[in-house]
């Protein structure tokens, strides 16, 4: 065997060495053990898929699975814990996901990307079937699309706003009864405003005695407490200016009251005072400093002059009395409307206050006609009936049972026709119903041929026409403006009629004016029957117009055998 020998460069050792490296550091890098899986690939609409990811890894690695809606066009319903074992030196961790599509067709679940560590790695994409559910339509029978079903509405939150105005009245008044009304405990300072200005005067005296003022050398704080209590029965008693006035004014007064032999002041009280108030003057403003024993005596003898003033002065009248009497009386009142005042005040607000809240939740016309207690709003809120009229019966639902009205026929007609009308309200109430079934005997029978019996053929009836004659009718009762507009109609039960609705002026009873408002009438015809529905109700009414639609729903009709 010959052997060739190339030789080989340097560059191309190196790249080989370079090559090798890498080879080994990818097998390293890449040891990591990853599996992807769904457990069916063919599936019903809105069946689950279980989506499963399996790595391997030692237990240094940080793993990161995915997270969100990054299945699309599959949606992801479900993300399940991640399951952990170990297995010798390595961990296996298994996560899985619950996935579903809810339209047919095949699908690609996308690839995933895994974080080991620092490194990204990606799943293999599958493929998936989601199928149509067969609905054999020879062996299961197939249905008509169920009609609408009038639902009653049952409004059981009416008594809130009541009973929360009610509720907030009784803790506002148990408020205002304990801070405003309720009888309170007098404090000290209330108990001695209370006495008349002379034992108000001995009760200061006697506290200035219990005082500390004169064994702390106080003497100006003594004075003018001393001078204080002295002024201030002088001006309840003798001169209404007294706390005022200066000492020399004041004196002038006590003067001109003596001289006027208005109060029989004798001159040793005058004296007594004038010395005592310009001691105190000089004390208060030249920082004189009397002895302790002469603002002692100072006390004393302001004890007695006050006892003289009392003494002296004039007994008051009767007159004096009874405007005394009277002025407490004024301020007692006064006192007592202030408090009604206050109380209707916050009563008022805390109205208005549960008002605005409700108004913000349910709207301002709700709440102020749930307070008003609105007619319609209880008619729709209040217990609906449902009953049959007539015959053929009609059966319709309304919020108050229908009362049997009289609908007088001329006699000429008797004969010819008949006539059941249930009703409630008028046309000039808030809201109206009524029923009417008219039947008209056939007309003239046709002898048949061959000797049979006549047959009888049934009465022509339009409807069209009933809705003109209707229409005139509302003419005749002042209704004015009239608008028109005719469409077919339909019963949940399948009966076909035609239904009349528009817009008028109604009159007001006993009144010559008008009232802008709305109609709807629904008339029916079977075998020499006419049946019609008539509904009024005022412009604007919203709950009116709410029972007129449910109302019109409910009606279903019961065709003569």
């Amino acid at each position: 065997m010959k052997i060739f020998k190339f030789p080989i460069s340097n560059r191309f050792k190196n790249s080989l060495c370079l090559l090798i490296v890498f080879s080994i550091f990818s097998s390293y890098s890449y040891a990591q053990d990853i599996t992807s899986g769904i457990d069916s690939t063919s599936v019903k609409v809105g069946a689950q898929i279980t989506y499963k990811i399996e790595v391997e890894v030692d237990s240094t690695k940080l793993v990161v699975f995915p997270e969100g809606q990054t299945f699309a066009p599959l949606e992801m319903i479900h993300s399940y814990p991640v399951d952990t074992t170990k297995r010798d030196a390595k961990f296996n961790l298994i996560k899985k996901y619950g996935l579903t599509q809810f339209d047919s067709g095949q699908y690609a679940i996308p690839i995933q990307k895994i974080v080991i560590g620092d490194q990204t790695f990606q799943t293999d994409s599958l493929k998936v079937e989601i199928r149509d559910i067969v609905v054999d339509s020879t062996k299961q029978g197939l249905y008509d699309v169920k009609s609408y079903i009038q639902v009653e509405k049952k409004n059981n939150n009416w008594w809130r706003l009541p009973l929360y105005i009610l509720l907030g009245l009784i803790i506002l008044g148990a408020i205002l009864y304990w801070f405003l009304w309720r009888k309170k405990p007098l404090t000290e300072e209330e108990e001695i405003a209370l006495l008349p200005p002379y034992e108000r005067a001995k009760l200061a005296l006697q506290k200035l005695d219990d005082s500390q003022f004169l064994a702390h050398s106080e003497i100006k704080e003594y004075y003018s407490e001393l001078t204080l209590v002295l002024r201030k029965y002088l001006d309840e008693k003798v001169y209404d200016k007294a706390l005022e006035s200066t000492t020399d004014q004041l004196i002038s007064r006590l003067q001109l009251l003596k001289e006027g032999n208005q109060i029989d002041f004798s001159k040793e009280t005058i004296k007594n005072i004038e010395s005592i108030l310009k001691r105190a003057d000089l004390v208060k403003f030249a920082k004189s400093a009397p002895d302790v024993e002469l603002a002692a005596l100072d006390k004393k003898t302001i004890a007695l002059e006050i006892d003289h003033v009392k003494e002296v002065l004039p007994e008051p009248d009767e007159e004096e009395k009874l405007l005394n009497q009277q002025y407490k009386e004024e301020q007692a009142r006064k006192k007592k409307r202030k408090k009604i005042m206050i109380s209707i005040a916050a009563g008022l607000g805390l109205i208005a206050l549960i008002f605005a809240g409700f108004a913000m939740k349910y709207g301002f016309n709700y709440t102020k006609d749930t307070i008003l207690r609105h007619d319609t709003k209880q008619l729709l809120e209040g217990q609906w009936v449902k009953s049959s009229y007539g015959f053929p019966p009609i059966t319709i639902t309304t919020p108050e049972v229908l009362m049997r009205l009289e609908s007088p026929v001329p006699d000429e007609l008797k004969e010819k026709i008949q006539v059941t009308k249930f009703g409630f309200g008028t046309m000039s109430d808030a809201f109206s119903v009524n029923v009417t079934t008219q039947k008209f005997a056939p007309e003239n029978p046709q002898a048949q041929q061959g000797g049979q019996q006549p047959q009888q053929k049934p009465a022509a009836i339009d409807l069209n026409e009933a809705s003109e004659r209707a229409i005139q009718q509302f003419e005749l009762n002042k209704v004015t403006d009239i608008t028109v507009k005719r469409d077919k109609f339909t019963t949940p039960n399948g009966a076909e009629g035609l239904k009349t609705y528009g817009n008028g002026h109604i009159p007001l009873a006993n009144s010559d004016n008008y009232i802008a408002g709305h109609y709807i009438m629904l008339h029916f015809t079977a075998n020499n029957v006419l049946q019609e529905i008539i509904i009024t109700w005022k412009n604007d009414d919203v709950y009116a117009e709410e029972m007129a639609e449910r109302i019109v729903n409910s009606v279903e009709l019961n065709k003569a055998e």
